[in-house]
C-alpha cells in the first residue's frame, strides 16, 4: 500500500513542464535527448526508485551545507546562486565559498561507491557544468566535492576556468537551439550506443527508429506515430 502511494508521488513529481530553456547541466550532453526532451517525445519513464535516490542527493547536499555554514574557517557568501538571467541557458550553483583571498563556486555531486572509489578525475560533464558556473558568474576557480552515497566519504578537485571551454560549450547549445527552431533532429552523439547517458537514455527507443543521422522532426514523428502505433 505504501510503496504505490510514495512511488505515485516521485512519478507526479518528476511530470515535468515542457522545456523552453538549457540548463547549465545539459552542456555537453547528448543533443539529440535534449532535442527530444523539448519536443516532448514519448520516453521511458524513470523509476520510482531512482527518483528517490535524486531525491537523496539533495538531502546530501544540505548534509554538506551544514559545516560549511557552521566553520569560521570559510564564509559562505550566498547558497543556491542563480546565474544572471540568460536567454539560452539558466542554472543554480550550490554555493559561493570565500577564503578570505578568493572566492570559489561549490558545486556537490553524489556517486555510488564503486564510481567513487575508481574516481582519479572529476566526470567530464559536471566540469563542463561548474565551467559555465564559472564563466556567468565571474569567478576564476571551482570545487567539485563528490560524496560517496554509501559510505559518505568526500573527494574534492580544484577546476580553474577555462574561457575557451565556456564558450565552446555555449557555441554548441547555440547550434542545438537553432536546431530545435528549425525542426532539426541532431545526429547521434560519437560513442552511441557505448556511453552511459545512452544506456540509460529515456528516448532510447525513438533514438533506435533512425539511422543515426540528422533528420527532420516530421519524419522523425511519422516513425515514432507508426511504431507506437503498432500493435
Amino acid at each position: 500500500m505504501l510503496k504505490e502511494i510514495i512511488d505515485k508521488f516521485y512519478l507526479e513529481k518528476n511530470n515535468d513542464r515542457p522545456q523552453t530553456t538549457f540548463y547549465v547541466s545539459e552542456a555537453g550532453k547528448c543533443p539529440r535527448a535534449i532535442f527530444l526532451k523539448f519536443k516532448n517525445a514519448p520516453r521511458k519513464e524513470f523509476d520510482p526508485a531512482l527518483l528517490r535516490l535524486f531525491d537523496h542527493g539533495e538531502n546530501m547536499h544540505r548534509m554538506i551545507m551544514k559545516p560549511l555554514l557552521s566553520t569560521r574557517d570559510i564564509h559562505v557568501v550566498a547558497s543556491e546562486v542563480d546565474i544572471p538571467p540568460q536567454e539560452i541557458v539558466r542554472g543554480r550553483a550550490d554555493a559561493v565559498l570565500s577564503d578570505g583571498k578568493e572566492l570559489f563556486v561549490l558545486d556537490i555531486k553524489s556517486s555510488n561507491s564503486i564510481i567513487f572509489r575508481n574516481m582519479r578525475v572529476p566526470k567530464e560533464e559536471n566540469v563542463y557544468q561548474i565551467q559555465l558556473y564559472l564563466h556567468f558568474l565571474k569567478i576564476k576557480r571551482g570545487i567539485l566535492l563528490y560524496v560517496d552515497k554509501d559510505r559518505l566519504e568526500l573527494k574534492e578537485f580544484m577546476i580553474s576556468y577555462n574561457k575557451k571551454l565556456a564558450e565552446s560549450l555555449l557555441a554548441g547549445l547555440l547550434s542545438l537551439k537553432q536546431k530545435i527552431e528549425k525542426n532539426i533532429v541532431p545526429s547521434r552523439i560519437d560513442s552511441y550506443p557505448s556511453l552511459s547517458q545512452c544506456r540509460y537514455c529515456q528516448y532510447k527507443a525513438v533514438c533506435k527508429l533512425t539511422s543515426g543521422e540528422e533528420m527532420t522532426w516530421e519524419q522523425l514523428k511519422e516513425r515514432i506515430s507508426t511504431y507506437y502505433s503498432c500493435p
